[in-house]
């Protein structure tokens, strides 16, 4: 058995960690931002902007999102049972700003598609996967969203939007 030194640095016990801290600390990882979008029950587009994607399985293809449950524009999603991701290019500041905003008429200035399955696509987004709600799960303050993937599109130039130390970061370009 290998003995691991403890670092001066370790923590010793479990202490209280306030929301500034733990944004903070959480803001060191940088992330991609998405779209996660709908037609609702009227035909309407319905979306949100999300930093908190992943894909989780390969068989069966699931993708996962965390909603958080102040969300107005989740519940009119889960109403339909199905959802879009949209990843967002580096020049999509925009779109991020628009669909993070509350208010009822967030797609007036964002070009979308409509898709087949009922999603919204947002257009030139660097991929868009389609998804029917495979599961829902509590957690916290959040909602993670499990997505079972129907269908998607991807387009092979372009950097990524990316969220760091809150704020919007430059791509991968050197």
């Amino acid at each position: 058995m290998m003995n691991h030194p403890v670092s001066p640095n370790a923590p010793t016990a479990s202490r209280a960690i306030g929301p500034t801290e733990f944004r903070a600390a959480m803001g060191q990882f940088a992330s991609g931002l998405t779209v996660v979008a709908s037609l609702d029950a009227s035909g309407n587009p319905v979306g949100l902007a999300c930093q908190s994607f992943s894909s989780l399985s390969l068989d069966p293809q699931l993708v996962l999102v965390c909603i958080g449950k102040g969300s107005t524009s989740w519940p009119r999603i889960a109403r339909t049972g199905r959802f879009s991701v949209s990843i967002l290019a580096a020049d999509q500041q925009e779109v991020c700003a628009a669909l993070g905003s509350r208010g009822p008429d967030k797609f007036q200035t964002i070009p979308w598609i409509a898709t087949a399955h009922g999603t919204v696509r947002i257009d030139g987004a660097l991929a868009a996967i389609d998804c029917r709600i495979h599961d829902i799960y509590e957690a916290g303050d959040h909602l993670v969203v499990i997505g079972k993937v129907l269908d998607l599109a991807t387009r092979q130039d372009g950097d990524p939007l990316l969220f760091f130390r809150s704020a919007f970061a430059k791509g991968l370009a050197a």
